[in-house]
């Protein structure tokens, strides 16, 4: 044996361990040929063997060298220790020892328990514990298709199941029986009709002072094997009866008797439990609808729990005709003749019950029919179901499932402050049971809340991938969750089929979809945040789909394959439409699908021409009376847009890229959606734009972009290679409206004013560039000037922000006029009519206009706590053009409460500072030291107004 350290492991996901380091090795039949050799326990292993498992179906003529070359790189891997794989004649060997394969090191734990068991149990159970933690989840679930590898996994379920019975029995005799209750009855339930496992269940719940369970688990297994099996239990049993009936196995009956609870508890979900048992009183039939993994029948368990409830499940069925005979066995009904359905009814019907139906819709026509049924003959019978889609009958309650609550996404929010959201809760819980030791930091927290938001909150997604930390960090996890569909296994030894991986429950529904349905399904996964009604009707009007889309997209959201939201979030039906989003889990397997289907191109030149369309009729609405309604459809379709922009850079599309921009160049100005700026700042900087004809806009909406970050030089620039390019009128008027607003931010009132005026004369959008003209001259002191020039603007204040402009202009001439109250109600106006279109900018820039006013009027409290928003507000949007004229008035303001060295300190960075916009006459004095850093700068003046507002508040409690 060489010195190198090597582990493998195969009692869970596949891991290769090189001197305690994890190897990755990728690719199914390289991990597969790894695994072959391993459960060969140091035997070697033909190269056919390897070659027919590998392709069983037809080994291809390159079939040998392709598994020489899986070799090669495995012994790469290995690294140091690649002289362990060795070839031997036509085959392979890895060479390992007992304690370097986790499936040798269970099987010599077993052997060594057993030689141990009857003298000494204590260290028997301590062996068989240290064998059961072995097991780290589902086997190779990503090599089961291998018939050599299912073999084996088969022969490690057997092995664990050993395992699990000998420690069992180990605790029993060791004194420990309390310990293990909950793991034997759990193996009943793994597989009900083994007798072994019952024996030893009843075995540790008499030890555990719980006789009478223990004799119930006897009772019904004897019934479960007649009615399923038709045969009788071995004598054992009975004579364990006796035994336990009449005390001889209590010798612990004064131990603690264990609580039993189910294996995992519900967690974020009490709310709604209370509201379905509340519910459940007046409600003959509920059905719980909802995506797959949402948590459907984790609530119905909960809800049957407490009820004489009866549970059929559907899922494994096939047949709608087996329907009665599976609710017959569930009732323990034995129909030998006659009418199953109606026999089951007479059992159903003699008192008040509950019904539980579990998993629907693959079988809901029978499922409907059938509960239909039970319903008219059972007067005092109940049906609570779970279904993917509701079943259609009048008397149906349809209680829709969400999934659970996320921690918000605010990157800046504190979230020690609030409690745990429960989607993050589920995943630390189960998190734990798969590593106990974990301590989770607040950059952890963090990390949960990213995946969990990447899960949707889906409680089965969670689940997964919190079982994945037994291979992954956290780290490595969000790393990989691009490929969770495939990524996230449920780790159980016999799983549900549906639930293997999130592709296989998302699959579970698709495949009851009609083929037109799938297709419209899988062009709505290609909009990341969902679309209205009307885009979805033009959609599946696009892909001529077959018959009525109203039908096609309602069977979608019946089938929990889409979600649909009414009006705003407000809840109301009249404001915001309806919208119809896909969650992302499900989203990824729709664009797979997409792929598979060769319609991904088709699928995205769709996204790329409904972007432009809709960013076209945004930026239309902006300038009409229904500009509020424009700015919410620009903030709903924000991820959408935000995809068909970058989808188009990636793919070269530049005629959609400047549609986008230039479509939405008012929104650059008015609204603090720093994203689009990005967006033209990057469109600018593209080789191509010169030759676009409409390039002139792109380089105004840039202008105004640089413009509001304080650039003023590169604003100048933009404005004029636009200017110079613009070939009609409407180019020529963006291009001359950054200018003016540029010269206007560094003093240059004549050129803002030449340039104002001369906009004037292309458009009817009068009342911008008057606005622009009358600051110019009112900062230049032609305060009458000021106000003819705004007066003629008012007529063109037409819509909402430029109703909102036009008042904020008269605010700052009454305000520099001394007109402190006419001045408040200007700006009191225009931040009222900015705030209900959506124009943010303007809300910040007239609150701090108003801000002076309360100022120099005595109000000197509100001015200070308005101070500290409006520069958390500019700060936030990285407006330092705007910022640095709230920080210099801010410094007037200090400067009449005595604090001359924050007015001193603050007039001094901005004289420094290239962004700062123009100002009039400063402080004489100026510190010794000028503040250059702006973190640090806004710190300091914060704190001088947190300092001002506690003198204020501490002179009004001594008043």
């Amino acid at each position: 044996m060489v010195d190198v350290a090597v582990r493998i492991e195969l009692l869970g996901p596949l891991r290769l361990l090189v001197e305690g380091e994890t190897i990755d090795v990728p690719g199914p039949k390289r991990r597969a040929v790894l695994a072959l050799l391993a459960f060969a326990a140091g035997e070697a292993v033909p190269v056919s063997r390897l070659v027919d498992a590998l392709w069983p179906s037809e080994a291809p003529a390159s079939g040998r060298s392709a598994l020489q070359a899986h070799v090669s790189r495995l012994r790469r891997h290995l690294g140091a220790a690649a002289t362990r794989l060795q070839s031997i004649g036509d085959g392979y060997r890895l060479e390992l020892g007992r304690d370097e394969c986790d499936v040798s090191e269970a099987r010599a734990y077993l052997a060594q328990a057993r030689n141990l068991q009857g003298r000494d149990p204590v260290g028997a159970l301590a062996l068989l514990e240290g064998a059961h933690s072995l097991w780290r989840g589902a086997q190779l679930t990503d090599l089961v298709d291998i018939a050599d590898i299912a073999t084996a996994i088969e022969e490690g379920r057997h092995l664990q199941r050993e395992v699990t019975d000998a420690l069992i029995d180990c605790a029993i005799d060791a004194g420990r029986a309390s310990h293990v209750v909950v793991m034997a009855t759990s193996q009943v339930g793994a597989d009900p009709l083994r007798e072994p496992s019952v024996l030893l269940a009843m075995r540790a719940m008499a030890a555990a002072g719980e006789a009478p369970e223990a004799l119930r688990i006897g009772r019904e297994f004897r019934v479960r094997l007649s009615e399923e099996e038709g045969l009788d239990p071995s004598p054992a049993l009975g004579a364990l009866e006796r035994e336990i009936a009449s005390g001889a196995t209590s010798a612990a009956r004064n131990a603690p008797v264990m609580a039993r609870s189910p294996a995992t508890r519900l967690i974020g979900r009490s709310d709604q439990v209370t509201a379905l048992r509340r519910l459940m009183t007046t409600e003959r039939l509920i059905t719980l609808a909802g995506p797959g993994g949402v948590g459907k029948t984790r609530i119905a368990l909960e809800l049957a729990n407490t009820a004489d409830a009866t549970m059929l499940t559907l899922a494994p069925l096939t047949d709608p005709a087996a329907i009665p005979h599976a609710l017959a066995a569930a009732l323990n009904v034995n129909v030998v003749h006659g009418d199953v359905l109606s026999a089951c009814a007479a059992v159903l019907g003699g008192q008040a019950s509950l019904l539980v139906v579990d998993n629907c819709e693959h079988l809901l026509d029978a499922a409907r029919d059938t509960i239909a049924a039970l319903l008219e003959s059972c007067p005092n019978l109940s049906v609570l179901v779970t279904s993917r889609e509701p079943l259609g009958l009048a008397a149906e309650y349809i209680w829709r499932m969400a999934p659970l609550t996320l921690p918000p996404s605010d990157p800046d929010s504190d979230d020690r402050e609030r409690p745990v959201a429960p989607a993050v809760e589920l995943f630390i819980d189960r998190a734990h049971r798969i590593r106990p030791e974990l301590v989770l930091t607040q950059s952890h927290m963090r990390t949960i809340g990213v995946i969990v938001r990447h899960l949707d909150g889906l409680p089965l997604a969670i689940e997964l991938a919190a079982g994945r930390l037994s291979t992954f960090s956290l780290n490595d996890l969000l790393e990989r969750l691009d490929r969770a569909l495939d990524l996230l296994s449920d780790g159980r030894p016999t799983p549900d089929i549906r639930h293997r991986t999130l592709r296989s429950t998302i699959g579970w529904s698709y495949e009851l979809l009609e083929v037109h349905e799938q297709r419209l399904f899988r062009f709505l996964a290609v909009f990341p945040d969902g679309i209205d009604l009307a885009d979805t009707e033009g959609l599946a009007a696009d892909l001529s789909l077959p018959g009525d889309s109203g039908t096609a997209l309602a069977h979608l959201v019946d089938a929990s394959m889409i979600n649909v939201e009414f009006g705003s979030a407000r809840g109301t039906d009249t404001e915001g439409g309806t919208r119809y989003r896909i969650l992302e889990t499900v989203r990824a397997f729709g664009l797979d699908r997409s792929a598979i289907e060769g319609e991904t191109d088709v699928a995205e030149n769709m996204l790329l021409r409904w972007a432009s369309r809709r960013a076209s009729t945004i930026g239309a609405g902006l300038t009409t009376e229904q500009e509020h309604t424009a700015d919410a459809a620009l903030r709903r379709e924000m991820p959408n847009l935000r995809a068909a922009w970058r989808l188009a850079r990636d793919r070269g599309s530049l005629d959609i890229a400047v549609a986008i921009v230039s479509s939405l160049f008012d929104a650059i100005g008015y609204r603090d959606l720093i994203e689009i700026r990005q967006w033209a700042e990057e469109l600018v900087a593209d080789a191509d734009l010169g030759n676009h004809p409409d390039a002139p806009v792109a380089f105004a909406a840039a202008a105004e972009a640089v413009y509001h970050r304080g650039d003023y030089q590169r604003a100048e620039q933009f404005s004029k290679v636009g200017l110079h390019h613009a070939s009609d009128l409407q180019q020529t008027w963006h291009c001359l409206t950054t200018l003016s607003v540029t010269a206007l931010a560094r003093g240059e009132y004549a050129d803002a004013i030449g340039y104002s005026l001369r906009a004037t004369t292309i458009t009817p959008r009068l009342a911008e560039p008057f606005g622009v003209a009358a600051l110019a001259a009112l900062y230049s002191g032609d305060l009458e000037e000021a106000r003819r020039l705004n007066g003629e603007g008012r007529v063109g204040a037409t819509w909402p922000t430029m109703a909102s402009w036009n008042s904020y202009v008269a605010g700052e001439i009454e305000n520099f006029a001394g007109n402190v109250m006419q001045a408040e109600k200007h700006y009191l106006r225009a931040i009222d009519s900015a705030r209900r279109c959506g124009a943010t900018f303007l809300v910040g820039v007239a609150t701090v206009g108003l801000l002076t006013v309360r100022s120099t009027s005595g109000r000197i409290h509100e001015a200070l706590l308005g101070y500290r928003e409006v520069i958390d507000y500019f700060a936030r949007t990285g407006n330092w053009t705007h910022l640095w004229a709230a920080l210099r008035n801010l410094a007037d303001l200090l400067n009449t409460l005595g604090d001359d060295e924050s007015s001193a300190l603050l007039h001094a960075a901005a004289d420094h500072a290239p962004d700062s916009p123009a100002y009039g006459p400063r402080p004489a004095s100026e510190p010794a030291l000028v503040v250059t850093d702006r973190a640090e700068l806004l710190g300091h003046a914060r704190k001088a107004i947190d300092i001002q507002i506690a003198q204020v508040e501490a002179r009004g409690r001594r008043g």
